[in-house]
């Protein structure tokens, strides 16, 4: 009636039998005790319930009933002892190969548990006995709990050669099996072992660490100069192993670099080029990423930016220009940048950028800049957008018109603090007093 290779259902069909059923008394298994032989389903309903009695007399009767084996795999985990001791010793008895990569599965669902490592120990002792054809369904397995098992006993027990651990690495979603299958197959790499059946899958893989991993290994591999390849690469970590093996192979990463970007008409200019200068180079280098900051490509931009952020290299005026730019990803990194210099803007000019025909990437910089004027420049921005038809830009400015409070710089008095907590609306009359009076008005 269900799918009987599912763990999940042998769990939830323990978890109902037992919460549902509210009797210890169980008619099935008394008319039984009478001399007639249990159903596999009698005996399947009799080893979930509540009566530790009625589970262990129940797991006297599984011998020779391979399909009552997962109920017993819980029952290694029971919390009563002698339910516990008998399911034990079943499933000693009755663990093989098949049996082994069949319920691995649930017995690792069950190894979480309080005394639950002892199913999972057997399946673990069962499958380094074996040879590697019985653990290759798991490698592939849907569940990633699985496929880490399966690894570290194909991993530890010399399993798999070192192709197919970069292969695995390369192909496998999960970042556990991937640095695995990427550390097992970098150690089988000898110094001068140029193995393109090992590197080429590392390198050509989608995940970064495992990318990484193939460009570490090319210096140990003796082709350090196809590190420059991946200078440029877009994760930040490939980049860092690249230079590493650059430099120990006798190049200057920053002067390629410096001499990509300075190429400011060079179509193919990628964003992670850029922000290798900036992750190598110096303030000397900011000339250079301020000319990209009007580069055809978008990323380009905002990645120079960046770069000219992780520099500490600030010109007001420059970046200022930058928030009227048609791409969202450079107005936030000029916005970023920024935002520790926010009092040196004119707050009128950024109060112009909240105007509703604006576009919305400029206008969250523009209010967020002007948050960070504080005082009474931030309640006049939260008062523009109170009523603002987007809702994230409406609930913002709320929320600050809510939590304002004067401070030092709001002139104590003010009647223009009075007009814009009355022009809110959001407070009740106490709250509405109580802040009018902090700020020094009468109420």
């Amino acid at each position: 009636m269900f799918d009987v290779a599912d763990p999940a259902v042998w769990i939830a069909l323990d978890e109902a039998v037992r919460h549902r059923v509210r009797s210890s008394a169980d008619g099935t298994w008394q008319r039984t005790e009478q001399g007639r032989t249990p159903t596999d389903a009698q005996l399947a309903l009799a080893l979930c319930r509540r009566d530790g009695r009625i589970r262990e007399r129940a797991l006297g009767e599984v011998a020779g009933r391979p399909e009552l084996l997962p109920l017993v795999v819980i029952r290694c985990a029971d919390w009563a002892e002698p339910v516990r001791d008998r399911a034990r010793t079943r499933w000693a008895e009755a663990v093989t190969v098949e049996t082994a990569t069949a319920l691995a599965p649930l017995a690792l669902r069950i190894g979480i548990r309080y005394r639950g490592d002892f199913a999972v120990g057997l399946i673990d002792k069962v499958l380094r006995s074996a040879d590697r054809e019985a653990l290759l369904p798991l490698l592939t397995h849907a569940d990633r709990t699985v496929r880490r098992f399966a690894h570290r006993i194909a991993v530890e027990e010399g399993f798999l050669s070192p192709a197919e651990l970069a292969r695995s690495a390369a192909r496998d979603e999960d970042t556990v099996v991937q640095s695995l299958c990427a550390e097992a197959a970098l150690a089988a790499v000898g110094e001068g072992d140029a193995d393109d059946d090992v590197l080429e899958p590392l390198l050509a893989a989608r995940n970064p660490r495992v990318r990484s991993a193939g460009v570490t290994a090319l210096r140990r591999a003796g082709r350090g100069e196809r590190a420059v390849g991946f200078l440029g690469d877009r994760a930040a970590v490939v980049r860092a192993c690249a230079r590493y093996v650059v430099r120990r192979s006798g190049g200057e990463p920053v002067e390629w670099y410096r001499r990509r970007c300075a190429e400011a008409g060079d179509a193919a200019l990628s964003a992670g080029v850029v922000s290798g200068l900036a992750e190598c180079g110096d303030r000397s280098d900011a000339e250079v990423l301020w000319a990209l900051t009007s580069y055809p490509d978008p990323v380009v931009r905002a990645r120079a930016v960046g770069g000219l952020r992780a520099l500490d290299v600030l010109d007001v005026r420059r970046l200022r220009a930058l928030l009227d730019d048609p791409a969202p990803g450079v107005v936030r990194e000029a916005t970023l940048a920024l935002v520790p210099s926010a009092r040196m803007l004119d707050d009128g000019w950024l109060l112009e950028r909240l105007a509703v025909e604006r576009a919305r990437e400029t206008r969250v910089s523009a209010f967020r800049l002007l948050s960070a004027h504080g005082g009474l420049v931030r309640l006049r921005a939260a008062i523009v957008l109170v009523d603002d038809p987007d809702d994230k830009l409406r609930h913002w400015a709320r929320q600050s018109v809510l939590r304002w409070h004067p401070t030092a710089d709001v002139p104590p008095g003010s009647a223009e603090v009075g007009e814009l907590l009355d022009r809110a609306r959001l407070f009740d009359a106490y709250r509405l007093k109580r802040l009018k009076w902090e700020a020094g008005l009468k109420a």
